[in-house]
């Protein structure tokens, strides 16, 4: 026992001594962990809105939409179908909110919640029987046009007649993805209603989804329903469609939080090994006095570990409990499931391991001292380095001769120091290069294929008339009709954008990273991801059916696409049918040179009487704001790190100098010489460690963001390096900030009097 006690008083010592070093090591290990939970929240199913919707709702693994309501029984006899939901009735209406309009699928739903794919309503109330003007509004879509309960609802249908309905309630489907990703918005009012609303049978379909028994095997039932509906079937979407809709921000964000958190992870690791061996090496001749009162190496071990392992401990347990706050605040507004036991065990105890083997190499060492309490502490003799020979040669002033000397000193701790720098600065680096290529995406948005700023819609006005308006508008440079229709992928499995923009002679500006633009017709360039869907490359050919039409295209391109994980087509409107093409459903504008979108919207709602439906272009880049939020987190996480780095260095400087001061100032050096030499030795360490991290940062940054780019649909040729300017000053400010904190305890060192022992 009085072994354990003069262990405790120790540690509690120690740790007063040096509380500022602990504090950091503390919250650069619960950074650490925050980043890894937050990204694992993100990236894991369970964080996907989708799974959780999906298992409440008992959702449908396939939806298929056809011209009239098919035989349910004979869905149901369809190679692993065990339920069929519907068929339901769905017609298309236009909601009219503040003289905006939008487009609705107004689909009819019984009183009674279904068996399966039930709306889960999230606020007021679900329709009763006597509702005879009552709403349910898909969450979503009520939150992006303000909708709340009790609210206005007036929609118009096809044959021009506005129905005033009211929202009773506001629910969650796993049916289709997240609107405005997902178009049109989704409400579901009862059949009586919607027979109100639409009486012709003609302009309305039949919507008619399948559960699986197994939900990975959707291909037989798929196939299944082709061969029975034939070309009944419009267009059809399985789960694997909507899941990918829901997590595509989370997936970029996640991936980007994965790759900091496992990165400052091994820096982290290096920052406590340099950390606990700086603190052996110091603490060299206490050592030896405990071995000399007799502790074993065992116990020497054990005490180095319950100090420095119980600083990683605590910061393990404070970043479980902020990634988990990390995460709710991130995903706020959204349902989700909580990070299931097994990846949040993974993270705490891979944390874990991790830091307990950093601190363990160091204590072993700590374990081996001798048992002599007399044991110098003086520095390692060793030959010059070839940047103290070389700072010889061009006769740099003394103080800067010795600094550069120690700092190879000792080469193994040297070399740690400067790559426990160099890891933070490369990912600083990178998450820089992130901010830069979401600053490219905003200012120039024709690079992620949107060169027009508005999108018109002719709605009470003839085609014709929109384009005259249109063209007519001062600040509008050119006009592009465009039509977006569901088109049968070859197997007809499931159905991907086919998007018609421009003409054949003159093609919408998409931003070309592959191949050429279309030129004629039958030509088109795809985004990346329909290419890995059909399994094709530029120059094949394609097969696609649109409204019962085939459509064959030639692939000359690819283009960046960010719109429905790069699963979009796109051609001259003249490529398609007279049916599909004519007239067209909107106009894309592309705007003059300083011209202000809100302006040029403004002067066509007045010239058309406000019968256009004018919209502004959404920038992808908007959606992911929250990643510059992330980065600055995760840059002062990682400047934590450098900072525990740059910590230890000068104290094991110090330490292994201290002898020399007296030496120094006998030789007629100042304390301001003598701290520059301190200073020196060390902050050539963090001038080398920071211009490698940038340099292998910059080097990286572009193909890393081109990788995720390709994995998540988008396609290569997106990622930007940070300008030469941005990373100047990143190390300027990395080193001179460092600089400025070495610069104090080597003051402070060189003005202290040095002992008579010690002369």
């Amino acid at each position: 026992m009085s072994t354990v006690r003069a262990s405790v008083r120790w540690i509690r010592a120690d740790l007063r001594a040096r509380r500022a070093q602990a504090l950091l090591t503390v919250l650069a290990v619960a950074g650490i962990v925050t980043a890894l939970i937050t990204s694992a929240t993100l990236l894991e199913d369970g964080t996907n809105p989708w799974r959780g919707l999906f298992a409440e709702s008992r959702g449908a693994h396939v939806w298929i939409h056809t011209k009239d309501a098919p035989d349910p029984a004979a869905l149901s006899r369809l190679p692993g179908v065990v339920q069929v939901a519907g068929p339901y009735r769905s017609a298309p209406v236009t909601l009219t909110l503040d003289g905006k309009k939008s487009p609705v699928a107004l689909r009819e739903m019984s009183a009674t919640p279904p068996r399966v794919a039930a709306p889960l309503i999230r606020e007021g109330r679900p329709l009763r029987p006597g509702d005879a003007d009552g709403v349910v509004v898909e969450r979503s879509f009520a939150k992006a046009l303000n909708l709340k309960v009790g609210g206005a609802f007036p929609v118009t249908a096809l044959n021009g007649a506005t129905h005033p309905l009211i929202v009773v309630g506001l629910a969650d489907t796993a049916d289709q993805g997240f609107y405005p990703e997902w178009t049109p918005g989704l409400a579901w009012t009862l059949a009586p209603v919607l027979a109100r609303v639409e009486p012709a049978l003609g302009r309305s379909e039949s919507v008619t989804g399948l559960r699986l028994a197994d939900g990975e095997a959707t291909l037989p039932a798929v196939h299944g329903a082709v061969t029975l509906l034939d070309e009944q079937i419009q267009r059809m979407s399985t789960w694997r469609e909507v899941r990918a809709s829901m997590e595509l921000d989370n997936r970029l964000l996640g991936l980007l939080l994965a790759l900091f958190g496992i990165t400052g992870l091994v820096a982290a690791a290096l920052a406590i090994a340099n950390a606990v061996g700086g603190r052996v090496l110091s603490q060299t001749r206490d050592i030896a006095t405990l071995k000399s009162l007799g502790y074993t190496r065992g116990q020497v071990f054990g005490v180095l570990m319950a100090e420095h392992g119980a600083i990683g401990l605590v910061g393990i347990a404070i970043g479980l409990l902020c990634g988990q706050v990390a995460a709710s605040f991130v995903l706020d507004g959204v349902p989700i499931l909580p990070l299931s036991p097994v990846p949040l065990f993974a993270i705490a105890g891979g944390t874990a391991a991790v830091v307990l083997v950093a601190v363990a190499l160091p204590a072993w060492r700590g374990g081996r001292t001798p048992p002599v309490p007399a044991a110098p502490a003086a520095p390692p003799r060793g030959h010059l380095s070839r940047l103290a020979r070389l700072a010889l040669l061009v006769r740099l002033p003394p103080a800067l001769v010795l600094g550069t000397r120690d700092a190879f000193t000792r080469r193994v701790p040297a070399f740690l120091s400067i790559f426990g720098v160099a890891v933070p600065m490369m990912m600083i680096t990178i998450g820089l290069g992130c901010w830069a290529t979401l600053d490219d995406f905003l200012r120039h948005p024709e690079q992620v294929g949107q060169a027009a700023a508005l999108t018109v819609r002719p709605d009470k006005l003839p085609a014709d008339d929109a384009l005259r308006i249109a063209r007519a508008d001062p600040g509008v440079l050119t006009v592009y009709p465009g039509t977006e229709v569901p088109a049968l992928e070859p197997e007809q499995t499931r159905s991907v954008l086919a998007r018609a923009a421009g003409t054949s002679a003159e093609p919408y500006p998409f931003s070309v990273v592959e191949g050429r633009m279309y030129a004629a017709r039958g030509e088109a360039v795809a985004g990346q991801g329909l290419l890995d869907l059909l399994d094709v490359k530029i120059g094949d050919r394609v097969r696609l059916t649109v409204g019962g039409t085939p459509l064959i295209v030639h692939l000359v391109g690819r283009v960046v696409e960010p719109d429905q994980d790069g699963e979009v087509l796109s051609f001259g409107i003249d490529s398609l049918a007279a049916k599909d093409a004519v007239p067209p459903q909107f106009y894309s504008l592309v705007l003059r040179p300083g011209a202000d979108p809100a302006e040029v919207r403004a002067r066509l709602l007045i010239a058309s009487g406000e019968a256009l439906e004018v919209n502004r272009v959404v920038n992808p880049a908007e959606r992911l704001a929250i990643i510059r939020v992330v980065i600055v987190a995760l840059i002062v996480v990682l400047a934590l790190l450098g900072l525990a780095n740059l910590l230890t260095a000068s104290a094991l400087s110090l330490r292994d100098h201290a002898l020399d001061l007296a030496v120094l100032k006998a030789m007629g050096l100042t304390p301001r010489q003598v701290a520059a030499t301190l200073v020196t030795g060390t902050g050539l360490l963090i001038v080398l460690g920071v211009v490698a991290g940038t340099a292998a940062g910059a080097s990286l940054v572009g193909g890393l963001i081109d990788l995720q780019g390709h994995t998540s649909g988008v396609g290569a040729g997106i990622g930007r390096t940070p300008s030469a300017l941005t990373l100047a000053v990143a190390v300027l400010v990395a080193v001179g900030s460092a600089l400025l904190v070495t610069l104090i305890p080597a003051g402070r060192a060189a003005r202290a009097q040095v002992p008579v022992t010690a002369r």
